[in-house]
């Protein structure tokens, strides 16, 4: 009796076609769609494309979480104290416009003397353990290209390129294999879309794997009893083996039997993990989680810790409603409400484990804002200069790096394009960026392009 070969190892097709060709009631296989829904196109997936991989260099950082503040939050009325603005105020700008000081009350914290605003007092405890990158700027004031830029290095939306996570995969595998080494969670449905963690030209199995505050993965459900998918699994599995030991078999059908058995890994793992109500109640407690969409962002900051915890490379952490054009300071007392507990928390949880020793944390926009008004109350883009903070595994204490002119208004010292930014996170991982490259339609890709220098004086 001969087998299609179609059957066991589905053509690059829709999503909703691939699934239904391994069979109604295999409902875990359909994890896969998550996990390799590309892996079919793959022409190079190796057998463990998930295995762990030696870095280039010795490193302490083993995992890397990013909370991402999505919008565009205001420096100014936060963590950018500028004494001149807030004596010139109400005065023109220099470049045009009405120079416009925060309404919050800034004070220094720590040994170091940070600035932090009087919305940030939780995460202001943490102030000697932060490294700033205060002379970052990017190439658009876009959103949509700004934040997949952030992602992915790139804002050219003609060609799609591997989401940052997804090279992390790829230079260096993941310590559970149980689990997906990527984890996107709440990632915004506009901005780019699933575009910022996916692997685009990357094999499948680098692309993240998308989850809500509430644990739901899409598609993780079983549709029969353990032992029975077990047998199915086992029978589709026999017959893709059989199919890549055969003359020339297509070369992703590794990739496609990875899937298959990580997604029967994750029906029991990942349920488990993602059940946050198993924590002790000073743990929720401390990371103010709550029922309703109040108590979202504490949820991701907990399964973040859980996450990596267990293993998983990578975990985004998003919090969206940063674009303050309009009702600026409202907003920000909303905004900076539902993440200056959790964020802190996640910190402190973190360092009490152990594991910032060997996690690092990312925190921060697609851009900033301005130091002038915009209407009533609001700020518009600012792209020529603006901050973001790193903690943990790797990193000085303390120091900062790069600053803007007297107004915030452009990096005038330590300047950082977002390619130099992924240049040095993938040092602080163990990667050269420059060798972290993958071949495709003839020539040599990585995260920084042909860009990216990086800022070593914040190494430990």
């Amino acid at each position: 009796m001969s087998i299609d070969p179609a059957f066991r190892v589905p053509r690059p097709v829709s999503r909703r076609q691939a699934l239904k060709s391994v069979g109604a009631g295999f409902g875990m296989v359909a994890l896969a769609g998550l996990l390799g829904e590309q892996a079919r196109a793959a022409g190079n997936a190796a057998a463990k494309p998930l295995g762990l991989k030696e870095p280039h260099f010795p490193t302490k950082a083993k995992r890397l979480i990013f909370v991402h503040m999505n919008g565009a939050m205001s420096q100014f009325d936060t963590f950018e104290y500028k004494a001149k603005l807030q004596k010139d105020d109400g005065k023109p700008g220099p470049g045009g416009g009405v120079l416009t000081g925060s309404k919050f009350k800034f004070r220094q914290y720590g040994d170091t003397g940070a600035w932090f605003s009087e919305l940030l007092p939780n995460l202001a405890k943490h102030a000697d353990k932060l490294a700033w990158l205060r002379g970052l700027y990017t190439d658009t004031p876009a959103h949509p290209q700004a934040v997949v830029q952030m992602h992915t290095g790139s804002a050219n939306a003609a060609l799609t390129r591997p989401s940052m996570g997804a090279w992390l995969l790829y230079g260096l595998g993941t310590e559970n294999q149980d689990l997906p080494g990527y984890v996107t969670i709440n990632p915004p449905p506009n901005f780019g879309g699933a575009v910022n963690y996916g692997s685009a030209f990357l094999p499948a199995h680098f692309q993240g794997t998308r989850i809500n505050d509430r644990g739901y993965l899409p598609n993780l459900k079983a549709g029969s009893a353990a032992d029975l998918q077990r047998k199915q699994l086992d029978f589709i599995q026999s017959m893709n083996r059989d199919l890549a030991g055969s003359a020339g078999a297509p070369e992703a059908v590794d990739g496609v039997i990875e899937s298959f058995e990580l997604a029967f890994k994750m029906q029991g793992k990942v349920p488990e993990l993602l059940d946050i109500s198993k924590e002790p109640k000073q743990v929720l407690d401390a990371y103010g989680v709550k029922d309703g969409p109040a108590g979202a962002f504490a949820r991701q900051c907990l399964m973040a810790r859980r996450l990596s915890e267990a293993g998983v490379r990578f975990v985004e952490v998003c919090q969206p409603g940063w674009d303050h054009h309009t009702n600026l300071h409202k907003g920000l007392i909303d905004r900076c409400g539902s993440i200056d507990q959790p964020t802190s928390a996640l910190l402190t949880d973190l360092e009490q484990r152990g594991l910032l020793d060997d996690t690092l944390v990312l925190f921060g926009s697609e851009f900033g804002r301005q130091p002038t008004s915009q209407g009533v109350d609001g700020r518009d883009h600012n792209i020529t200069g603006y901050p973001m903070f790193l903690a943990g595994a790797g990193v000085k204490k303390g120091v900062t790096h790069g600053a803007t002119d007297e107004y915030g208004i452009r990096a005038v010292e330590g300047r950082m394009h977002t390619n130099d930014l992924h240049a040095t996170l993938l040092a602080l991982m163990g990667l050269d960026h420059e060798k972290l490259t993958y071949r495709y339609a003839g020539r040599d890709f990585r995260l920084t392009d042909v860009k990216g220098t990086v800022a070593r004086d914040i190494f430990a």
